[in-house]
């Protein structure tokens, strides 16, 4: 009797651990399945979206002026290295002045001899004139030879142009001496801008022979604003146009963000300007069209540095705190331009059909079909799950 009911007692106890199991597990499987759920949808809701351009830019200084020699000699001083900065004027080197120098003395010297000529000149000329006067008043009185007269009249003419000649000769000298006094004044190279040294490319001491072209010595720069030059695709040039606000980072730092608007674009590639000077009347197409557009963006701080590349992105459309869709979510399109998505509600699987209006990388704006805070399904839950819920 006692066996019995220990029996009956143990058969009891295993059906209440058994029924406690089933539970546990029931609950396991209820949680498992909500957290499924819960990952299987998207909650719609607000945020901005912005069509963008991309495209790729080289930095540039706004001003980048090469500062060259237009005189020869050679290099005694330089008075800047790499990296200073410079006021407009400021003294950046010096060519050794001797030769410049005695040329200004020359020029000088010929200048005043030409000076003494044309006042000689003009002394002999009075001379003529008052012997001319002379003759001519001997004429009239009936004392005087013709030939006396005539030979009078051409001295007198001849110099006169003899003066006109001196006086050109004096114009000369006077030009000769400011070509030398400005050559001598090129001897000291002072600076067209203001901003800071790039780069230095010759050196004290270094001989400068600027016969046919003017060597560079130095490159400055202002760099408290840059110019980014883009090469916009044939594909979107239709879309871009100047005034457009864009945004782009920097290779060197891809996690800061610079503002700014497209300025100019160009009206034909750089292609088709070459291909101007190209006589063979035989039009050439490359397998790609790009075209130039160029913004500025101020550079206060000097981080943005010369030849950076720079990824560039133009805002062709945006739309401020909208209704908006991931497009991973986003079904087929049907033939009225509507589009199909699975929403949840009420433990179901309904289908909608929603009309979206513009569009980036990750999301499309919902003009209609969906409200905020609707679950727009990802994925399908198991279909013993959607079994259940039915």
């Amino acid at each position: 009797m006692k066996s019995s009911r220990r029996r009956l007692l143990i058969i009891c106890v295993s059906l209440m651990l058994g029924m406690l199991i089933m539970v546990a597990v029931a609950v396991m499987s209820y949680q498992a399945n909500q957290a499924e759920a819960r990952d299987n949808f998207e909650v719609i809701g607000r945020g901005d979206i912005q069509t963008t351009v991309m495209t790729t830019g080289v930095l540039q200084p706004l001003k980048k002026i090469s500062v060259g020699a237009q005189v020869n000699g050679q290099l005694k001083k330089l008075y800047v290295k790499q990296g200073d900065k410079v006021d407009k004027g400021q003294l950046l080197a010096e060519i050794d002045p001797v030769i410049q120098k005695n040329e200004l003395r020359n020029a000088e010297a010929e200048l005043n001899s030409n000076r003494a000529q044309v006042q000689a000149s003009k002394v002999l000329l009075r001379q003529y004139a008052l012997t001319l006067k002379r003759q001519k008043k001997m004429a009239l009185d009936g004392a005087g030879i013709p030939s006396d007269l005539e030979s009078a009249q051409a001295d007198y003419d001849m110099q006169s142009e003899q003066l006109q000649m001196d006086k050109s000769r004096l114009v000369q000298a006077e030009i000769s001496v400011e070509t030398a006094r400005a050559n001598l004044g090129y001897t000291r190279i002072l600076a067209p801008i203001d901003g800071e040294v790039l780069g230095i490319i010759i050196q004290e001491g270094q001989t400068i022979v600027s016969s046919q072209t003017a060597p560079t010595l130095m490159v400055l720069a202002d760099m408290s604003v840059m110019r980014v030059q883009t090469r916009i695709s044939e594909t979107d040039i239709l879309k871009t146009h100047p005034g457009q606000p864009l945004w782009f980072y920097v290779m060197a730092d891809p996690h800061r963000r610079y503002e700014s608007i497209m300025g100019i674009i160009q009206d034909a590639p750089d292609e088709a300007l070459r291909e101007s000077n190209d006589n063979s009347g035989i039009p050439k197409q490359s397998a790609a069209v790009y075209y130039n557009g160029e913004f500025n963006i101020a550079n206060d701080q000097r981080r943005l540095k010369t030849s950076m590349t720079a990824e560039v992105f133009i805002i062709v459309d945006q739309a401020k705190n909208v209704l908006r869709i991931p497009l991973s979510v986003v079904g087929d399109r049907d033939a009225q331009g509507r589009y199909q998505v699975q929403v949840w509600e009420n433990g179901k699987i309904t289908d909608r059909l929603l009309e979206l209006g513009i569009r980036d990388n990750h999301y499309a704006e919902v003009k209609s079909g969906l409200a905020q805070g609707d679950q727009v399904l990802s994925a399908l839950p198991y279909q013993g799950d959607a079994d259940a819920s039915q």
